[in-house]
């Protein structure tokens, strides 16, 4: 390799590196709301708002005398079947049936042409999207799926 190609590989791998050690992604609004009581101390004394969050925590300086950087709550996810068909991933083969899909743990709409009508789901944050865009497990005719 030349040199000019080792210092463009280089620059890349500096960035990479700099952007994973930068700090954990920022907690939702959801994950923030805590009960004073149930909060679990995220931060050292006199840490910033700006730290807090770096470390992927919440802030709030609301209550005196309990922590004010404290741990996000778990995210919620569940499973969905995404409504837009052209985000359909396949996930059977030419002719599957709605039962032998479901079986495989799917999602099966046999509806548009040209698309998968056995499909996986999609984990989605609960809250965070838009029930247009993504809907629960649907069976064939549109209807609820059975358990």
């Amino acid at each position: 390799m030349d040199l000019k190609a080792i210092c463009v590989l280089s620059v890349i791998l500096v960035v990479a590196l700099s952007t994973l050690a930068e700090g954990k992604t920022l907690p939702s609004r959801c994950q923030c709301k805590l009960a004073p009581r149930e909060r679990r101390n995220c931060g050292y004394p006199g840490i910033s708002a700006a730290e807090c969050r770096k470390a992927g925590c919440c802030f709030n300086t609301s209550v005196p005398g309990i922590p004010w950087c404290f741990a996000p709550k778990a995210k919620k996810v569940r499973k969905a079947c995404p409504n837009d068909p052209h985000t359909r991933i396949n996930c059977g083969f030419p002719g599957i049936t709605a039962k032998e899909c479901e079986r495989k743990g799917c999602c099966f709409r046999s509806h548009p042409a040209g698309v998968p009508w056995c499909f996986y789901h999609r984990m989605v944050e609960e809250g965070s999207f838009n029930e247009d865009e993504v809907a629960q497990g649907v069976n064939e005719q549109g209807g609820p799926r059975s358990p």
